[in-house]
């Protein structure tokens, strides 16, 4: 049985007693089920450490540390998803399975065509809502560093600074197959909502830099459009 995986907050340190933080806690008396004795593996910022559960009790749990290594599962190919944000577990499932595929970022966008509607408290609940998927997809996946979870941004303005790398925008009717992209070392991938960018949006993101590429004959859900080029981005460019 594989050991448990559980990210920290903070460095652990080979052969310490560490005392977990609330949300890790609940992780491992809640859903893992724990127990004193049982194995378990810390990982924080590209360091993993094997250990023991020491003690659980009501208010804390501390785990036993043995070694403590440097470990990388990242992609050379750094991959940004600028996602358009979709309807509820939608979103979590595109988050999720994004990270479990190895992008290093993730923008949720507001769009013309998003229908969740966030203002600034709601945007901060959800932001915490998409870190703990983002935490437990690390948990799961093997991966000891969390991408980078960026704030919610009006497609506008997040097409305003320049960014490094490939700009690609996906669309069902561009006239340039995702046979012909040769992608550097860092790629930005900005997929639309349900329903897609609007027209105005499209044009806006072109001239911004990015370059239409459509995968297929088909209409892909914008979930699945995600998901489905970051692994064509991973096979042919990436750790695959």
């Amino acid at each position: 049985m594989r050991t448990p995986r559980v990210h920290v907050a903070s460095p652990p340190a080979a052969g310490a007693s560490m005392t977990l933080d609330a949300e890790a806690a609940h992780h491992v008396t809640t859903v893992l089920r724990l127990r004193a004795d049982d194995p378990i593996c810390l990982f924080h910022d590209g360091v993993e450490c094997q250990g023991l559960v020491e003690s659980v009790g009501r208010r804390a749990v501390t785990v036993r540390l043995g070694d403590c290594r440097p470990v990388s599962r990242e992609s050379p190919l750094a991959i940004t998803l600028a996602q358009g944000i979709s309807r509820g577990e939608r979103m979590d499932y595109t988050i999720q399975k994004a990270v479990e595929l190895g992008v290093a970022a993730i923008a949720p966008l507001v769009t013309e065509r998003t229908t969740v509607k966030l203002d600034g408290v709601r945007a901060a609940r959800r932001a915490e809502h998409w870190h703990r998927v983002i935490v437990n997809a690390c948990e799961q996946c093997g991966r000891n560093r969390l991408p980078e979870l960026l704030p919610v941004t009006e497609l506008h303005d997040w097409l305003v600074p320049p960014r490094e790398g490939a700009k690609l925008l996906l669309r069902g009717d561009a006239e340039l197959p995702w046979s012909a992209i040769q992608p550097e070392s860092r790629v930005t991938l900005l997929i639309g909502p349900e329903g897609g960018l609007a027209p105005t949006e499209a044009a806006l993101a072109e001239a911004a830099g990015y370059t239409a590429v459509r995968m297929g004959p088909r209409i892909l859900r914008t979930e699945t459009a995600a998901l489905a080029a970051i692994a064509a981005l991973q096979s042919g460019h990436g750790d695959w």
